[in-house]
């Protein structure tokens, strides 16, 4: 039975040396990069933000709502997710784009069928718009994602090779975590790795979170086959 895996990507991240839009020799880069998960028969779905564009609760003031703010940055990650596949395609990456904000004219509508059926069929699925409503971060979205089209491992790509005690940015002292456990990083106040409800979601389903540095030269081969990479978040 093939794995099955989610890459949550940040939209700052596809940003890449830019301090905003998308890099494309990183996009390209990337595409290289998710020829490993073929490689090691694990099915990847990315689920992509969009902070290199739009972040939603920022935009909100000056009379945008912030279900305004929300929906802005939803439609940011399709801007993000239909690059991303052109690039992963032209890469030789089969690959498809489907949104929970629907715009047939340049992705797909998302429904757990149509997903099932690309993963089936090897490509690497690519889903936008989060989950749909506002309020709700694209790390809350690709937990529930993960948990909708049963992966085994959610991804969480960032800046930091782990899930650190305290800021490392801030805090030479800081120690990184090999292992904790879904209630340490939900119940510790200093780890703002990924949003609590997003883990509170995956500690009562029972999915592991691996956060990890995913630009680091083989660090995503490593995530495809499985091998230990970054920090476990986990039972």
């Amino acid at each position: 039975m093939k794995r099955r895996v989610l890459l949550k990507l940040s939209g700052e991240q596809l940003a890449g040396r830019y301090e905003h839009g998308i890099d494309p020799e990183l996009a390209s880069w990337l595409g290289e990069q998710a020829k490993a998960f073929a490689a090691h028969e694990t099915e990847l779905i990315i689920m992509i933000g969009g902070g290199n564009f739009v972040r939603g609760a920022t935009v909100a003031h000056g009379g945008i709502k912030r279900v305004t703010g929300d929906h802005m940055g939803m439609l940011a990650t399709m801007i993000n997710a239909i690059a991303l596949t052109d690039v992963f395609e032209a890469t030789g990456v089969p690959t498809r784009c489907l949104s929970n904000v629907f715009a047939q004219q340049v992705s797909e509508p998302f429904s757990h069928r149509l997903a099932e059926k690309h993963l089936e069929n090897g490509r690497v699925v690519i889903v936008a718009g989060g989950i749909g409503r506002p309020y709700f971060t694209t790390d809350t979205a690709a937990v529930n994602l993960a948990l909708e089209l049963g992966c085994q491992t959610v991804y969480k790509a960032t800046k930091v090779d782990g899930v650190y005690d305290r800021d490392p940015a801030q805090h030479d002292d800081a120690t990184r975590y090999e292992r904790l456990t879904h209630a340490e990083a939900v119940d510790n106040p200093d780890i703002r790795i990924m949003d609590k409800a997003a883990m509170a979601l995956a500690m009562e389903h029972g999915l592991g979170i691996v956060v990890f540095d995913a630009l680091a030269e083989g660090n995503l081969a490593k995530a495809a086959a499985g091998e230990p990479v970054g920090s476990t978040i986990g039972a």
